[in-house]
């Protein structure tokens, strides 16, 4: 069973950054983003300085389209190089699973501005933000993939918005009401989009809401799809219908802000226990579907609690993949 991390991390030292990650997640690694060092340093700040063909600013409401780049955009531009360029000395060898991380394009909708108010709100807006990541996409990947030749990529494309964007409540400009739903074909037509240009590499979505659209996702055409396994109102039937189709679960078991005391490997282990027995699958099916991560980014914790869960969901993996079902007390014994 593998372990990895969602995205970002604290502190404002990328080499710093990496060298935990490929300490604690060498199974699969994943390039951080690290929002402590300021605006295009964050996840939407990341993605929107990269958007081919498109510019941004940033404005007391946030990032807003452009028409030509700004001190803002090439801020967001030389972090993310900066990033890629620190994979090389630490990753350049690296011949397993990397993932790397872009916000969504529905995310990215529902945040950005244009001069009348959120991109989610014109339809124009939509399709251009729609087509200009399906490019960064591809960019994206090349530009990792020349860093590191041997790493077998993953692609994690944030969607925290999607829910909102589904059920119509993206505040407006003013804030006084809502952006109308989106229908959800028109939803899963972007992302498949978006998911169509990362061809050869698997993608994973992650949602840390509570009613993650999951059949939505795997219509999209993901190979997994990542929720925050203490929040998602997961339907054991709809859940099981995906395994059987080959979809894999990422599965966040570590709380993103520490509790105070870390909690034990088992008390980590117990809930995906419970899930899979739920599910009625057999045990040595739960390592390869199961993908084990914290609940979300870890920007807003401490650097000990990074470290340790970090830890806690390697230690977790490892517990799971030795032992998927908990000894009984006899067998224990003997």
């Amino acid at each position: 069973m593998t372990a990895t991390g969602i995205g970002s991390l604290p502190g404002e030292d990328i080499d710093a950054a990496l060298g935990l990650v490929f300490t604690e997640l060498p199974d699969l690694p994943h390039l951080p983003e690290l929002p402590a060092r300021g605006p295009g340093a964050d996840m939407v700040g990341r993605a929107a300085g990269a958007l081919a063909d498109l510019h941004v600013d940033l404005q007391p409401s946030g990032w807003r389209l452009v028409a030509r780049p700004g001190i803002d955009e090439r801020r967001a531009v030389e972090f993310l190089d900066r990033d890629l360029d620190a994979l090389v000395p630490i990753a350049a060898g690296h011949d397993g699973p990397l993932k790397v991380q872009l916000a969504g394009p529905w995310t990215l909708a529902a945040t950005l501005q244009t001069a009348r108010g959120p991109v989610l709100a014109d339809a124009g807006a939509v399709r251009d933000v729609v087509a200009s990541l399906a490019e960064t996409v591809r960019v994206h990947l090349a530009e990792v993939g020349r860093r590191v030749p041997h790493a077998q990529l993953v692609l994690q494309i944030d969607e925290p918005a999607l829910p909102a964007v589904l059920d119509g409540s993206v505040p407006t400009a003013s804030g006084f009401g809502n952006v109308r739903a989106v229908e959800p074909a028109v939803v899963r037509d972007a992302l498949r989009a978006v998911v169509g240009a990362a061809a050869g590499v698997d993608v994973v979505v992650h949602c840390c809401a509570a009613d993650v659209p999951l059949r939505l996702l795997d219509d999209a055409g993901v190979r997994a799809i990542s929720v925050d396994l203490a929040v998602a109102r997961l339907d054991p039937d709809v859940v099981g219908e995906l395994v059987e189709a080959g979809t894999k679960l990422w599965l966040g078991v570590v709380p993103a802000l520490g509790p105070g005391v870390p909690p034990p490997v088992r008390d980590v282990v117990d809930p995906v226990r419970r899930l899979w027995r739920d599910l009625g699958f057999p045990p040595e099916q739960l390592a390869p579907t199961v993908v084990l991560t914290p609940a979300c980014g870890l920007a807003g914790a401490s650097d000990g609690w990074a470290r340790t869960a970090l830890r806690l969901v390697r230690q977790a993996a490892a517990v799971l993949a030795d032992a998927p079902e908990p000894m009984s007390r006899n067998a224990a014994s003997r």
